[in-house]
């Protein structure tokens, strides 16, 4: 059996509808960055409560820290997005819109996050949203193509969804998109 380092066995075991030691391993990581590759390679972790909680760990860094993301760019675009556990969905979502995008990435990353609106979670389909209108802020393009979609699920999604929606589409329409809030806000499965 592999010997994990001991910044990765922090996020092993325990209660699996917990976050456990993640908020332990953000404070070790802000204190070293040296770390955030390490976190990083674990969100693609064979063990799925590793693989969430690194998943926490790096969206909670990037939020104080979105530059450690730049080297790892390629791989959330690809790798990281094609993860089908909806715990590392919702906050591969909340990151994508933290890197510096061409045209052409953003697309990729909104073509991403646009599916994740047919994921059962409803955090991640609240947390796409999200994405969707961060990453359309300042691309008209874009932004013509999400509008509907929010609308439509601002319509029929469930109750975070229609409130993250109602917010999400007057701020476009002010071309003030704020950043991604904790799904934890709008907790709905």
């Amino acid at each position: 059996m592999e010997r994990l380092h001991p910044e990765v066995a922090k996020l092993g075991g325990g209660d699996p509808r917990s976050i456990g030691r993640s908020n332990e391993v953000v404070a070790d990581v802000l204190a070293d960055p040296t770390l955030f590759d390490l976190i990083f390679d674990a969100i693609a972790s064979d063990d799925p409560l590793i693989a969430m909680r690194a998943a926490d760990a790096v969206e909670k860094v990037t939020a104080r820290r979105p530059e450690l993301l730049r080297p790892h760019k390629r791989r959330l675009l690809t790798e990281l997005a094609s993860i089908p556990q909806q715990e590392v969905r919702w906050h591969v979502a909340q990151m994508l819109p933290r890197l510096s995008l061409s045209a052409r990435e953003r697309r990729q990353a909104a073509g991403i996050v646009e599916s994740y609106l047919d994921d059962r979670s409803g955090i991640v389909r609240t947390c796409a949203m999200q994405a969707l209108a961060e990453l359309a802020a300042d691309d008209a393009e874009l932004r013509a193509r999400v509008v509907p979609f929010l609308r439509r699920l601002t319509r029929d999604g469930t109750p975070a969804m229609r409130a993250r929606g109602r917010r999400l589409l007057a701020e476009l329409d002010k071309g003030e998109v704020s950043g991604a809030r904790s799904p934890g806000a709008d907790r709905t499965r």
